[in-house]
């Protein structure tokens, strides 16, 4: 079992910043990724971005550029800076593991954008 548990979300207007923190406990040592993924209202959910156990990423188009996915140094945190944030950027960022095949989510943290 994995847990995972996000902070950081919030109102911003927009151009502006937010950093998003995941944080996992369980069996930590055998998560292959970790990524965000975000559900507009509306909207299915939709991969954010992602990275791997040997630190290769992957961002969706529509945040390339903007967003920043890296690892805390002991390995169980990853975070999610957003910069030059947009009104469609406005939605519940879902942390996720991948452990053994099987996915694991935090609760969500709603990011929105608007003046």
């Amino acid at each position: 079992q994995v847990q995972l548990v996000e902070s950081g979300g919030g109102l911003v207007q927009p151009g502006g910043s937010l950093r998003l923190s995941c944080a996992a406990s369980g069996r930590i040592f055998s998560i292959s990724s970790m990524g965000w993924y975000r559900q507009a209202p509306g909207k299915q959910r939709e991969l954010v971005a992602r990275i791997t156990s040997g630190a290769g990423t992957y961002y969706a188009d529509s945040v390339k550029g903007r967003f920043t996915i890296s690892r805390g140094d002991a390995k169980n945190t990853v975070y999610l800076q957003m910069n030059s944030l947009k009104p469609e950027d406005t939605a519940v960022y879902y942390c996720n593991a991948l452990n053994y095949g099987i996915n694991y989510w935090g609760e969500g943290s709603l990011v929105t954008v608007s003046s």
